[in-house]
């Protein structure tokens, strides 16, 4: 099973200008190693990350500096991963802010989760609640792939379209810090409500008079306090068992190089366990390194999911779990498990042509290569290779 591959070769399509993709456009040979975002999801809401209520008698008016105790801590994430990591995670971010119409965080950070001082000036007695906060966006997040379409009228052509992975984002906006009391009228869904429900307004303890200097956490912010969870997991990307028992894997007879496009070199799997997957030349002492074949596969709106297997060593293309979350991360091979890690998918160029792009199914990171050159790693990168060298050619042999 693979994709159809004749003699014949789609004509060579120059590395196009970089662009936003867009679903349904068209993209070229090229652009079947890359991978861009594409926003499915955007969720904002103001977020009080430091809190403290005070009260100002007659007297105490005036500047005063206040510490302020943790409310909530938000930590940008892009995935799986809990952090942001390469160029599709900053593009994502960065689609976000625009799609949003705010300035948002593109880089991991994270809001303090420690106690915060604020220095105020009191103009007037009365109940104040001091906070920090932000407006915290989150939503969920597709791909997009270069793969080959049929038309209408029953031919072939290279679009972008929706990959199979998906996942969640956390961000936030810049901080501001301020001053709020129960009687000041404050815009809806601004920061400064957010802040404004936590002095519980409501409450006869609100009205009450107090001594001044701080005051004793309403039951609003012992409760949000608790219900605080982690930000920034996904919920959409698959699991890697890590199985060490060796699967049975139903592979074709057909076995494969992957191939740098007109070139001699090729993917070659390693003898060595700690080594990577090399571009390599195929010689007749390659030992069928370079001979891959593919395994329990499966196909989705033409886009083919597969197991890698290498006829020279037995082993199963993966990226190692230690390193999945890491950018230019090297491929390598393993004992054959049922793990989303051993999982690729594969994008096609039109029938005639022979040239795909690979990405991990559990990462989502497309494989590339650095440069052309003989040893060289295969690695993944969470946007392809956007010089078109994550293009290759799955050759019959």
């Amino acid at each position: 099973m693979g994709p159809a591959v004749s003699p014949a070769a789609a004509a060579p399509a120059e590395p196009a200008a970089q662009q936003v993709a867009e679903p349904g456009q068209a993209c070229t040979s090229a652009d079947l190693g890359k991978r861009h975002p594409i926003i499915k999801s955007v969720e904002v809401s103001p977020t009080i990350t430091h809190f403290k209520g005070w009260y100002v008698t007659q007297g105490t008016t005036g500047t005063q500096t206040i510490t302020t105790s943790t409310q909530t801590t938000i930590s940008v994430s892009v995935g799986f991963n809990g952090s942001v990591q390469g160029s599709f995670a900053v593009e994502a971010l960065g689609m976000v802010g625009a799609s949003a119409g705010l300035n948002v965080q593109v880089n991991y950070s994270s809001t303090s989760n420690t106690s915060q001082s604020i220095t105020w000036n009191f103009r007037e007695p009365g109940y104040y609640g001091l906070y920090k906060g932000t407006k915290k966006v989150t939503g969920t997040y597709g791909s997009l792939n270069c793969n080959r379409v049929q038309l209408d009228d029953g031919t072939y052509a290279l679009k972008w379209i929706e990959g199979p992975d998906s996942g969640s984002y956390t961000t936030y906006t810049t901080l501001e810090e301020g001053a709020v009391r129960c009687e000041d009228t404050v815009p809806a869904d601004s920061i400064m409500a957010e802040a404004q429900t936590l002095l519980d307004c409501a409450a006869p303890a609100a009205n009450a008079e107090h001594p001044a200097g701080a005051v004793a956490p309403t039951a609003k912010q012992i409760q949000d306090r608790r219900a605080q969870r982690p930000t920034g997991t996904s919920t959409e990307q698959p699991k890697a068992t890590g199985q060490s028992a060796r699967a049975a894997l139903n592979c074709s007879s057909a076995a494969y190089k992957i191939a740098v496009p007109g070139k001699p070199l090729s993917w070659g799997a390693p003898l060595l366990a700690n080594d990577g997957v090399r571009l390599r030349p195929s010689t007749i002492f390659s030992a069928h390194l370079d001979n891959w074949r593919l395994c329990n596969v499966t196909e989705h709106n033409g886009v083919l999911e597969a197991t890698l297997w290498n006829w020279g060593n037995g082993g199963c293309a993966t990226i190692p779990a230690q390193n999945a979350a890491t950018e230019r991360a090297v491929l390598m091979t393993v004992s054959c498990t049922e793990d989303d890690l051993q999982r690729f998918y594969i994008y096609r160029d039109v029938p005639g042509s022979d040239k795909i792009g690979v990405q991990n199914k559990y990462t989502g990171s497309m494989m590339g290569h650095d440069r052309y050159a003989d040893g060289e790693f295969i690695r993944q990168y969470s946007s392809g290779r956007q010089d078109g060298t994550g293009t290759y050619s799955q050759i019959g042999v």
